[in-house]
């Protein structure tokens, strides 16, 4: 649960393997070198219950690894509790937008702000595809669509 003084953010996707660890690792990175990771809570969660325990898919993890991040996230579930605990729950499409809400609907004064996490990207591609049954060309573009949001979410909530 995040104390006082610190922010808080949860990234979401549709299994917690592709999309959702990506944009945590890249935060993670560029608030630690930032200066500012000791200041928020991150992590990653998924809509689905479908993988819970898996590690990120391993293109995902190539694609982290060749931008010198790493992580040793386990895909797992939101929780109710996430919309109470979390500032911010940023998520990747509308299908996940709308489980998001659907869920949070049935918690009491949640406190989160849902959001795609699309909707920090400065050159305002909304939707982060899911690239699960795509190419290492598709977890590129994944990356680089969380690194563009990511930036504009950190500089937002500084």
């Amino acid at each position: 649960m995040a104390g006082s003084g610190t922010k808080s953010v949860l990234f979401v996707c549709l299994g917690n393997i592709c999309r959702s660890p990506i944009a945590e690792a890249v935060f993670r990175k560029m608030a630690t070198d930032a200066g500012a990771v000791d200041k928020w809570v991150i992590d990653s969660g998924a809509t689905s219950d479908w993988n819970i325990g898996s590690s990120p898919d391993a293109r995902g993890l190539a694609c982290l690894r060749k931008h010198g991040i790493e992580t040793s996230h386990r895909a797992q579930q939101v929780t109710k509790e996430d919309f109470m605990s979390f500032e911010y729950i940023l998520c990747m499409d509308e299908s996940n937008l709308s489980d998001l809400k659907r869920k949070a609907n049935s918690v009491n004064n949640y406190r989160a702000k849902i959001e795609l996490l699309g909707s920090y990207d400065p050159q305002k591609q909304l939707i982060i595809k899911d690239p699960y049954y795509g190419s290492d060309e598709d977890f590129e573009k994944v990356y680089e669509q969380c690194v563009r949001c990511c930036k504009a979410f950190l500089e937002a909530n500084c």
